[in-house]
């Protein structure tokens, strides 16, 4: 199944990237190392035993990070990434602003990463339209390893 050989990461069978954010969602900069590195290996170990992939990409919750956070991530073996578009999923108002918010980006570009939650309210239902439209603007969707070169 999933798991890390040197440098390189190793998706799922499908190919999507699966990811941590800790367990507490609490900013972690405000967390001591030991702290911050408990609780990501809390998820890491949580997430393995589930599914039998070993993690490698760390995007801090609300996107606060420090370098404190992004060196105690990498001491658990993650990279750390980011978003350089938001769709506002998280505040419901709906699938058309979702797209706005996405395809109307003055961010959007070669190499974004687009930030959506899996438990939004509408995010599942704006996923098809959200894909079809980046497509149509002539973006390849690919998983955030191959945009950081952690796949091959």
């Amino acid at each position: 199944m999933g798991r890390r050989i040197g440098s390189v990461i190793i998706r799922t069978q499908a190919g999507h990237d699966i990811g941590n954010q800790g367990e507490s969602r609490k900013d972690m900069t405000q967390l001591s190392p030991a702290e911050c590195l408990a609780d990501i290996q809390k998820t890491h170990t949580r997430v393995q035993e589930l599914t039998g992939y070993d993690m490698t990409l760390f995007r801090p919750p609300y996107g606060d990070y420090n370098d404190k956070v992004i060196s105690d991530a990498k001491e658990c073996g993650y990279f750390s990434v980011l978003w350089d578009v938001d769709s506002y999923d998280w505040k419901d108002y709906g699938v058309d602003a979702i797209l706005k918010n996405v395809l109307e980006s003055e961010q959007l570009g070669k190499g974004s990463i687009i930030r959506c939650h899996s438990g939004a309210r509408y995010t599942a239902d704006a996923l098809d339209a959200l894909l079809s439209g980046l497509e149509k603007k002539g973006y390849e969707i690919v998983p955030a390893s191959r945009l950081i070169g952690g796949a091959q």
